[in-house]
């Protein structure tokens, strides 16, 4: 079957400046791979009517549909309606399926419209309005020249409901019989990127299996596509061999998290946990109970930046802060056993370290950090020398704690098999 070309248009300052990430293009690709589709190109022009009507020419010519989000709000900086009217040589005019669209709206909301709202309303004549479940601002359509055009607002959750619910079965009513992409994704921890690569057995890997790399820092995503008949079973081929050799890495797959991941093995293994967190400020603890079900086995978490609240809370004795400082491996040891004792949990974790951009010396420089973990078989301290600014040491510190306790867990489940 011949390729399909499908282009993305983002319109909106904030995009350009910076303020704010373009997750509408993401979000379309995935949902288009995952029906069979591909996404050939993608652009992001500002708020300017000409620039939005330059942009329309250029894809019209050039695609053979195109999804546009962005700028049918009711603002003065709404323009795309009126670009695309441009672009395409038709009048702007009101429509009244989609003036009805909106007023129905405020109506079943008891809210009243404001006259700005009409504007909504005003399309490229003969365009077909997307009716927009959660938003004022409905949507339209247009065929122009062998291209079908779709506008759809640039709030997030407003456009994937109307992407899913009206532009995709349009899509496929016009090309159908594509077969959907699979996917699998894989979230590795304590590997580069390269290094993952090297360890990838390529040659094995049955035919058709597609490799693709991504990184969410600091962990490494790989991904396994596969399309057709059997994709499925090649599929699970691949993960096979790829876990083979990557397997004790693992920190997630597929919609998985690492600190939901960490909270299963820790609730399964029977364990308590207690968190003692100085450079990470709670972050440890947030990422923990982000995931429902943490109160099965974490019992408290503390942020002890100062030297006071390890003194009072983790009962550090004053001459380890004093000889060896708050970053350091007898305060680490000793912040993760005063905890253990005080919550009287089965694990006690502790980090220390400095996060910078400031603090680092010659002995100690930024990146410095040091975990602790007090179990029933001891305490074990490690030094690691993390890199790159404040929120990359403490998202670095964080995930090698998690990785702490999910191999902690993950042997106490074996050993109790």
């Amino acid at each position: 079957m011949p390729p399909f070309d499908i282009a993305v248009l983002t319109t909106g300052d904030e995009l350009l400046s910076g303020d704010l990430a373009d997750t509408n293009t993401g979000t379309i690709a995935a949902i288009l791979a995952r029906h069979g589709f591909r996404l050939r190109c993608s652009l992001s022009v500002p708020d300017q009517e000409k620039e939005i009507e330059a942009a329309l020419r250029y894809l019209n010519q050039h695609a053979q549909a195109v999804i546009v989000t962005g700028g049918l709000g009711s603002t003065g900086d709404d323009l795309t309606a009126r670009a695309a009217a441009r672009a395409l040589g038709r009048s702007l005019v009101i429509n009244e399926e989609a003036l009805e669209m909106v007023r129905s709206w405020f109506s079943s909301r008891n809210r009243p419209m404001e006259p700005n709202n009409e504007r909504q309303a005003l399309l490229p004549q003969h365009a077909i309005p997307l009716p927009n479940p959660l938003g004022t601002a409905p949507g339209f359509w247009i065929k122009e020249r062998g291209c079908e055009l779709f506008f759809l607002p640039g709030v997030p959750s407003e456009m994937r409901a109307m992407f899913e619910q009206a532009v995709l079965p349009l899509l496929q009513s016009r090309h159908p019989g594509r077969e959907p992409l699979q996917q699998r994704s894989y979230k590795f921890f304590g590997l580069p990127e390269p290094k993952i690569e090297q360890l990838i057995p390529y040659h094995q890997l049955p035919e058709g299996v597609e490799v693709a790399f991504g990184l969410d820092y600091p962990l490494v995503v790989v991904k396994l596509k596969a399309g057709g008949e059997g994709a499925d079973f090649r599929l699970d081929q691949a993960e096979a061999l790829l876990l083979q050799q990557l397997g004790d890495y693992l920190m997630a797959r597929d919609g998985q998290t690492p600190e939901g991941n960490v909270g299963q093995l820790l609730t399964g293994a029977g364990l308590t946990l207690a968190l003692g967190e100085s450079c990470t400020g709670g972050l440890i603890a947030c990422m923990l109970t982000s995931q429902p079900g943490a109160s099965n086995f974490l019992e408290r978490g503390a942020v002890t930046y100062a030297d006071s609240a390890k003194l009072d809370w983790l009962q550090v004795p004053l001459p380890i802060l004093r000889q060896h400082g708050a970053v350091s491996e007898p305060c680490a040891k000793a912040m993760a056993e005063g905890l253990r004792r005080v919550a009287d949990t089965d694990l006690a974790l502790a980090v220390t370290g400095i996060a910078g951009p400031d603090g680092g010396t010659a002995d100690k420089p930024v990146g410095t950090v040091f975990i602790a973990l007090a179990s029933p078989q001891g305490t074990h301290v490690k030094r690691y020398r993390f890199h790159g600014e404040r929120q990359k040491v403490q998202r670095m510190t964080a995930y090698m704690a998690l990785e702490w306790l999910r191999r902690y867990a993950r042997n106490s489940l074996a050993e109790s098999a």
